[in-house]
């Protein structure tokens, strides 16, 4: 036996293969309200488990595998808030991530134990193989489930919103319409950083109250409008600049194809279409996040799947646009950027 086989061990097979213990460990402590019950400071294990309704066989157990997951800190007995967690999994917090989380934990981990079909079959394994409603009439639908998801879209995209707020040469544009903006994450973000720009969000009504909601509360609303609209049936408003946030990875080949070219034609001249989502690095190697987004886009739809930089550009120059470049944002995402 070489040394380099006595050194192999079985360490990340049993981490991936056992990751869902985790994952269910964080999402039952969301569900239950664990982070928001610490808000207000440290409590005792004893008295944190009674206000959450716990069994006493189970809250230490549970509470310490959050601290081993860093998710709590614990002292002299009582459990609090990390920085991350007080930041993001407090329901009063601005930046509540949540909303996603609460989503995956109602919806999408029952699903997942479907892959295998889903691998097989290339159908949903959602609401739709009972009978029932896709992801967006299902999210939609429910004005409280809309809200939480929404919002967790500002959340997740917070750091792709600021990227694309500095990154992108905005000095060149004084118009912008995020095409399917949801609470308005990105163009709040865009409108804070570059005072001289005036633009709008583009999306389903029903999303009207929760962006001006949001806009107003950001400061914003004088510069940020909302055009209700659906993009699929409807032709894009004009503007200078066009932005596309997890949006094309939603949708089949021709129907993203579509898209860009709604986008094309909407645009003058010089204009600059943006998309980014957790873009597949090209190699298809290194964006875990990127790739298992893309099975999740077999879950949850009929022909979504995500894709690399190089996809994207391709896709863009086929429909019409003269140049593009991928520009690396936050964590897994990126943006490609195409020039008319």
């Amino acid at each position: 036996m070489t040394h380099e086989a006595a050194q192999v061990t079985p360490a990340n097979i049993m981490q991936v293969g056992l990751g869902f213990w985790a994952s269910k460990t964080l999402l039952s402590a969301i569900e239950l309200g664990v982070f928001s019950e610490l808000a207000a400071g440290p409590l005792e294990g004893e008295e944190l488990a009674r206000r959450l309704g716990l069994h006493n066989r189970s809250y230490r157990d549970f509470f310490d595998a959050l601290v081993a997951l860093h998710l709590l800190e614990r002292k002299d007995g009582r459990y609090a808030n990390t920085a991350e967690t007080a930041a993001f999994l407090v329901r009063s917090s601005p930046r509540y991530l949540g909303g996603m989380l609460e989503m995956a934990n109602e919806r999408l981990y029952s699903f997942w134990g479907s892959l295998t079909e889903g691998l097989r079959t290339g159908l949903p394994q959602n609401e739709i193989k009972s009978g029932g409603q896709g992801l967006f009439e299902t999210i939609y639908g429910d004005p409280q489930r809309l809200r939480l998801f929404l919002g967790a879209m500002t959340g997740l995209s917070m750091g792709a919103a600021k990227g694309i707020a500095t990154l992108f040469p905005w000095e060149k544009y004084k118009t912008f319409i995020d095409v399917g903006g949801a609470q308005g994450g990105v163009a709040v973000q865009v409108a804070l950083a570059q005072p001289h720009l005036t633009g709008a969000n583009f999306d389903l009504p029903v999303v009207q109250p929760v962006f001006e909601a949001y806009a107003k509360a950001m400061g914003v609303s004088e510069r940020v409008r909302f055009l209700p609209g659906d993009f699929f049936k409807e032709p894009i408003p004009p503007a200078e600049v066009l932005v596309m946030g997890h949006i094309l990875h939603d949708w089949n080949l021709s129907e993203k194809l579509q898209l860009i070219e709604k986008a094309y034609q909407a645009l003058p001249t010089g204009g600059s279409f943006i998309v980014f989502e957790a873009l597949i690095d090209d190699d298809r190697r290194e964006n875990v996040f990127g790739l298992l987004m893309s099975l999740n886009m077999l879950i949850e739809t009929p022909g979504g799947f995500d894709y690399t930089g190089a996809d994207c550009s391709a896709w863009m120059k086929k429909v019409g646009f003269s140049e593009t470049r991928v520009v690396h944002l936050a964590g897994p995402d990126s943006m490609v950027v195409g020039v008319k």
